[in-house]
C-alpha cells in the first residue's frame, strides 16, 4: 500500500518564457550449466523474444562475460543494481562503465541498444504520462524503489504536465557537487520543456529530506528561475512511501 501525504498538492506551471541564446554473492547459473532448450539464445529462436527475462535478453546482447562473472550473472547484477528503467535511459558510456565495473565496449553496447528504443518508439501524445502529484511521480517510478544505490531522476514536462523525458541525471550520493543545475537543466533545454521533477531514492527507507536534499532544492529552483525552467518538485522515494520536498522556499 502507498502511504502518501495526506494533502495532495497539484502542480500547476507557471508562463515563465524568456528570450535567452562481495565475496557471499548468489550462485548464477552459467550458460553453459544450462539445458539447451533453457538458454537465452535458443528459447529466443524457438520461442520467441518475449519469453525472455530482462537480464537473459541483455545477456544475449552481451554475448560473453568474463573470468570472474558470467555474462548470466553480470546481467543480473547490472539491472539489480541500475534498475529496468535506468539501465536503458543511462547516456553517458564512460559513467556506466565506471559505476558498474563493466567494460567500455559492454557499456556501449547497453546505451546503443535503449538509443535504438527511443528512436524507433512512436511517441503518440495521447500515450504520454501526466503528472500532476508527488503521488503520480510515486506511482511512475516504481523501479526505483528497492535501488541499492541513490538514482538522481529528472522527469521533464511539457505545457500540458506530460513527460517527453526521462533522465537519469546521477547515480551515488546526491550532493552539491555531483548535482550542478547544467547536469539537471540541459535536458530541459535540450527537449523543449517548461518544467522539471526532480526525484531521488533512499535506499535506507527513510523518506525524510535531508539538510543536503533541501539546499540542493533551493539551488536548482533558482536556478530554475533564471532560465524560465519550473522546478515544480523534488521527490523522495522509498519502498513503501514517498515525500514530497515542494518548492515553497
Amino acid at each position: 500500500m502507498i502511504k502518501k501525504n495526506n494533502k495532495q498538492n497539484f502542480y500547476s506551471l507557471m508562463d515563465t518564457d524568456l528570450f535567452l541564446d562481495t565475496e557471499n554473492r548468489e550462485y548464477v547459473l552459467k550458460i553453459r550449466d544450462m539445458p539447451l532448450d533453457s538458454q537465452p539464445r535458443e528459447k529466443l529462436i524457438n520461442q520467441g523474444p518475449e519469453t525472455l527475462t530482462l537480464p537473459e535478453l541483455l545477456s544475449i546482447i552481451f554475448n560473453t562475460g568474463h573470468k570472474n562473472e558470467g555474462v548470466i550473472e553480470m546481467s543480473n547484477r547490472i539491472i539489480k543494481e541500475y534498475g529496468e528503467r535506468s539501465i536503458f535511459a543511462e547516456k553517458n558510456a564512460k559513467r556506466m562503465s565506471t559505476d558498474l565495473n563493466i567494460s567500455l565496449i559492454k557499456s556501449c553496447q547497453i546505451i546503443s541498444c535503449g538509443e535504438l528504443g527511443r528512436r524507433f518508439f512512436n511517441k503518440n501524445i495521447n500515450g504520454f504520462t501526466i503528472i500532476r502529484t508527488a503521488e503520480d511521480v510515486y506511482e511512475y517510478l516504481h523501479d526505483m524503489h528497492n535501488l541499492a544505490k541513490e538514482h538522481l531522476r529528472g522527469l521533464y514536462l511539457n505545457s500540458h504536465n506530460q513527460i517527453i523525458h526521462d533522465e537519469v541525471i546521477s547515480i551515488g550520493t546526491i550532493n552539491s557537487n555531483i548535482v550542478h543545475p547544467r547536469e539537471v537543466f540541459r535536458p530541459a533545454i535540450e527537449h523543449n520543456a517548461v518544467a522539471v521533477v526532480l526525484a531521488h531514492n533512499h535506499p535506507s527507507n527513510i523518506a525524510s529530506a535531508s539538510i543536503q536534499d533541501i539546499e540542493i532544492t533551493k539551488q536548482l529552483i533558482q536556478a530554475g528561475k533564471i532560465l524560465g525552467i519550473n522546478l515544480l518538485d523534488h521527490v523522495i522515494i522509498t519502498k513503501e512511501k514517498y515525500m514530497s520536498i515542494g518548492v515553497n522556499y
